[in-house]
């Protein structure tokens, strides 16, 4: 179990938001890791952009016993994809990509060196990619193994070598990997950029403002970061390895993973939630996401589709089964009493992304609250959703109509 450290609260007093709940939430977390759940947590909770919960939890690293700070920098796992999804919506928005736009049309290479097992390549397109129904298959390993992770380039180059599995649009199972990686080159060709890592700069976090944010970690940070530490694996269907090997793939400087090499802040995770809540708008006034595209991408597109990897872990628990709704690239709430990340509570149309067994962030479109929430200690996949489903419900819960 974590040394024991004073969090670091505040609570403040926001319209439309019951402090009681605020401090019901507060004690859950450090609840849980008094129980040793996770490690440690950082959380901003807000409504109207106005944040009311501020929080620094337990330890960033259970080896040393570093307190958690508010500016350690998490590699936030799948949390990444939300950020690869900004900037194809950016491209959406400026015509440079279409969602009918095939994988083909720019990487011609996905064919593969042998046409006779390329059947079905060539109808895949970005709105699979994006709601995870291309078909290929779901797998961590993106054609190759951890140790060739971070050169994007090599990535697209074995991916050439990898067969469908189902028929492209048919099929909801989440990607880890592939999928984006996939988006990632294309929309670097569809920009005629060197890099995905420096075009997602240039195109999402510079004009958001995440100072604290790339693809692959910074060296000047690296005594700020997070490790990944797999807490327990129970029924998860990711080994320990599979994740805390991560740690080095990320920390390569040239690291360049569109579906989980990224690092990130709490604040960097807020100013890009508050961008999503705001419609696509930065707070400098500058509209880098169409209305209209965040629209249809926070609009259920899967209809009542399983999405099978959830469906998976909601067998091993006994759950009811959960419907997919996905949008593109983003989860929705949708509705139904199912255990879910963002609770039962919010409205339908609530949307967010998050990393394996550590991170979440979510936006009501209704309440208009904004939840952010990055931890160390990497939960078995059920526990996480099991934790979010409750820090959730107890988020939505301090609602107030009045």
């Amino acid at each position: 179990m974590p040394e024991n450290h004073d969090p670091q609260v505040t609570i403040t007093d926001v319209p439309g938001l019951e402090r009681r709940f605020l401090e019901v939430l507060d004690e859950s977390i450090r609840g849980d890791i008094a129980r040793g759940d996770y490690h440690g947590a950082t959380i901003i909770v807000a409504r109207h952009g106005e944040i009311a919960l501020r929080g620094a939890y337990g330890v960033s690293d259970a080896d040393t016993g570093r307190p958690t700070a508010t500016d350690d920098v998490y590699r936030v796992l799948s949390m990444s994809k939300g950020f690869t999804n900004a900037l194809v919506f950016r491209a959406l928005s400026e015509g440079k990509l279409m969602l009918s736009t095939r994988v083909v049309d720019l990487i011609p290479e996905f064919f593969g060196p042998e046409p006779f097992r390329a059947a079905r390549k060539d109808r895949i397109n970005v709105a699979h990619l994006l709601t995870h129904r291309a078909g290929m298959p779901a797998t961590p390993n993106p054609g190759l193994g951890p140790e060739r992770f971070a050169v994007l380039a090599d990535v697209v180059d074995a991916l050439g070598t990898v067969d469908v599995v189902h028929e492209p649009g048919t099929h909801l199972h989440y990607s880890p990997a592939i999928n984006h990686a996939l988006l990632g080159e294309m929309v670097r060709r569809a920009h005629g950029a060197a890099s995905f890592r420096e075009l997602v700069h240039e195109q999402v976090f510079h004009p958001i403002g995440m100072t604290h944010t790339r693809f692959g970690l910074p060296p000047e940070w690296r005594d700020r970061a997070v490790p990944l530490k797999v807490v327990a694996a129970t029924d998860s269907w990711l080994e320990p390895d599979d994740i805390e090997c991560l740690n080095d793939v990320i920390d390569r400087t040239d690291a360049e993973m569109p579906w989980v090499g990224a690092v990130s802040t709490i604040d960097d995770v807020f100013a890009f939630t508050e961008v999503l809540r705001n419609r696509g708008r930065t707070d400098d006034g500058e509209q880098i996401i169409g209305e209209s595209v965040l629209d249809f991408a926070t609009t259920n597109q899967t209809g009542d589709d399983i999405n099978d990897l959830y469906g998976m872990v909601a067998h091993a628990r006994r759950w009811d089964l959960p419907p997919g709704n996905m949008g593109l690239g983003m989860a929705l709430a949708g509705t139904g009493s199912h255990a879910r990340f963002f609770g039962p509570f919010v409205s339908p149309r609530t949307f967010g992304c998050y990393g394996a067994g550590s991170s979440l962030l979510w936006v009501d479109p209704v309440s208009d609250v904004s939840f952010c929430f990055l931890s160390s200690g990497v939960m078995d996949e059920g526990d996480n959703v099991a934790r979010f489903q409750k820090l959730s419900s107890i988020a939505a819960s301090a609602v107030r109509s009045r």
